[in-house]
């Protein structure tokens, strides 16, 4: 059973053009796409339909072997729960530590202060932040505000994880090191989706795409080797 399934999919907002034509796709548990394609190309929009910020204008969309159409209001948090998204301007509470960031949804879900401690702590020290989890966002680097980003996006174990530019805003390097740790999340069984305009990092690590042009989605399957 596909981890998420578009079938005949079309967006527009109000009463303007259609944005997204016709989208079919499927992914699978464990899988690993960009999401390509010039600006203007609906990648937003798709990616709002992932995280289900934005219901379709017309079309099947369903999640987890549920359709979105005939799931019950009460059971969509818990599809959202499964979704973890980590924006392209990070979207932190500057008043929160690094930790307190990561930890909010899980206090959210009512989970204990000692089990809170224990993952949270965890967590930012595989990122790389276990010397910052007292920081303040405002005082890190973006590289290291993307990290907490992700972490948070992850906190939950999610089934799948949506970044929407996640390199646009840093240095090469760090967007390097940033991939990496996609990588290996997708190596721990997470169903990835990466936005990107950055052809450099596509072809660096070689997943399949799902590329965009004036609306309409084709599905290229993976590079054979890596770029030098």
């Amino acid at each position: 059973m596909a981890l998420v399934k578009f079938s005949n999919v079309a967006l527009r907002y109000d009463t303007g053009p259609y944005v997204l034509h016709d989208i079919n796709f499927e992914l699978e548990a464990g899988s690993f796409h960009f999401l390509t394609g010039p600006s203007g190309a609906g990648k937003t929009s798709l990616m709002k339909l992932l995280y289900v910020a934005q219901k379709p204008t017309r079309g099947m969309i369903s999640f987890f072997g549920m359709d979105l159409a005939t799931t019950a209001r009460k059971t969509m948090p818990e599809i959202r729960r499964q979704i973890g998204i980590v924006f392209q301007d990070f979207r932190l509470f500057n008043h929160l530590s690094a930790f307190d960031n990561v930890a909010l949804s899980l206090r959210v879900a009512g989970q204990t202060e000692k089990n809170i401690k224990k993952n949270v702590t965890e967590l930012l020290k595989w990122v790389g932040l276990g010397d910052k989890m007292a920081c303040q966002p405002n005082v890190l680097s973006g590289g290291e505000q993307q990290r907490i980003a992700i972490a948070r996006a992850v906190i939950n174990r999610p089934k799948l994880l949506l970044a929407d530019e996640p390199t646009g805003n840093i240095d090469d390097n760090i967007g390097i090191k940033l991939m990496t740790l996609f990588e290996e999340l997708h190596r721990h069984g997470t169903t990835v989706v990466i936005a990107t305009h950055d052809e450099d990092i596509v072809r660096r690590f070689p997943h399949p795409q799902m590329r965009l042009e004036h609306g309409t989605l084709e599905m290229i399957p993976k590079a054979h080797s890596k770029a030098a």
